[in-house]
């Protein structure tokens, strides 16, 4: 890229606990991996970050902290709605590391969230909420300012939280935002078009 925007590449969570037979399932999040490491791999960004979540046992997020909780439950945290998920993710644990096909060697930065026991975090750049109402950064929006970075594109999982919650905070914090929906899969199926009305409201582009 010349001139004055210089892009960066976004990959959210493609850990093997949410490809198919993982402990968070995405209905075919396997098939966008490929693609995503070919994207990596093509030298059109100036910066490439890759997102773990990074959950200690006994999350805050999991149904077994919650007594006679279900995964998929919702329940309010802090005053906000918290989905319970099956456990996952778990620090060192293979189904927490990077996908075995990921670039790593082109990837700039990993970006470890979730690793709170008290606080979930979908966003690359902000935790969810804490017990004080506030959502603390990860320090990911400073990263990129600092390497003058003005466009963002966004990709991996689930398309209806982290990538869609990552999205959303890169616009608010001022970039330009475009969502390479095919190169993100949901938990939900039938969460698509809010999806879609939720970014389109914040300014996020979608390419398709």
């Amino acid at each position: 890229m010349t001139g004055s925007i210089r892009t960066a590449l976004i990959v959210v969570d493609l850990q093997p606990d949410f490809m198919p037979g993982g402990a968070l399932a995405v209905k075919d999040g396997d098939q966008v991996v490929a693609p995503i490491r070919d994207l990596v791999m093509s030298g059109r960004f100036d910066v490439v970050v890759a997102t773990q979540d990074w959950h200690p046992q006994n999350h805050v997020s999991f149904a077994s902290h919650h007594a006679g909780k279900k995964p998929f439950e919702v329940i309010d945290l802090y005053g906000h709605e918290q989905v319970l998920w099956p456990d996952h993710c778990l620090q060192g644990t293979l189904g927490a590391s990077l996908h075995a096909e990921m670039a790593r060697d082109w990837v700039d930065a990993i970006i470890r969230k979730g690793s709170d026991p008290a606080v979930d975090s979908y966003s690359a750049f902000r935790n969810n909420w804490n017990r004080w109402g506030s959502r603390s950064p990860t320090g990911l929006g400073g990263f990129l300012k600092e390497r003058g970075i003005t466009n963002l594109f966004v990709c991996g999982l689930a398309r209806d939280y982290c990538v869609k919650w990552t999205a959303e905070d890169a616009a608010e914090a001022g970039f330009k935002v475009r969502f390479l929906w095919e190169l993100t899969r949901p938990v939900d199926a039938t969460s698509d078009e809010r999806v879609l009305r939720e970014l389109e409201v914040k300014g996020v582009e979608i390419e398709r």
